[in-house]
């Protein structure tokens, strides 16, 4: 295991896109500066123990002791198979000449229905969100709406343009 100096550690936390790890790597960093593990907690405000914790396992496992660990918690309601098929349900949905929107509460009644699970609607936000769809819709196209009309109208030059 090798460890890396103070500036490489910066280096690093400079280009981590993962905002904890990026602490972590900012913490031990300041450690290997100055060896004062309660002044680098002060610097970046956070809790002595927190820096202790990650010097610890940095000297211990280097750099891959400043990884993120698992989380537990409680599973999902819905498997992976539920959620593929959720998320055909969105996609055909979207992609359909009827209009009109697809709301939250729309696919909490599909959930509901169709796997027989309650969720609460702001977590159905929640769980678009980890399946990659943004919550915020853009307005619904008429069915009987002409792209070609409205992009020909765009190209019209207005008499007040320079």
């Amino acid at each position: 295991m090798t460890t890396l100096s103070s500036s490489a550690l910066l280096g690093l936390s400079k280009k981590e896109k993962n905002t904890n790890k990026r602490i972590r790597l900012l913490a031990v960093s300041l450690y290997l500066e100055c060896h004062n593990r309660a002044l680098v907690a002060r610097q970046l405000k956070v809790a002595r123990r927190s820096v202790n914790n990650w010097v610890s396992e940095y000297l211990a496992h280097g750099l891959a002791g400043l990884e993120d660990k698992p989380r537990y918690g409680k599973p999902s309601a819905l498997s992976d198979k539920q959620k593929q098929q959720l998320s055909r349900f969105i996609d055909s949905r979207t992609q359909t000449d009827k209009g009109g929107r697809l709301t939250g509460m729309y696919i909490k009644e599909y959930i509901e229905t169709e796997f027989g699970v309650n969720y609460h609607l702001s977590h159905i936000y929640k769980i678009l969100s980890k399946l990659g769809y943004s919550w915020i819709t853009s307005r619904s196209k008429h069915p009987k709406q002409q792209s070609s009309a409205q992009d020909a109208y765009k190209k019209v030059p207005s008499g007040n343009d320079p």
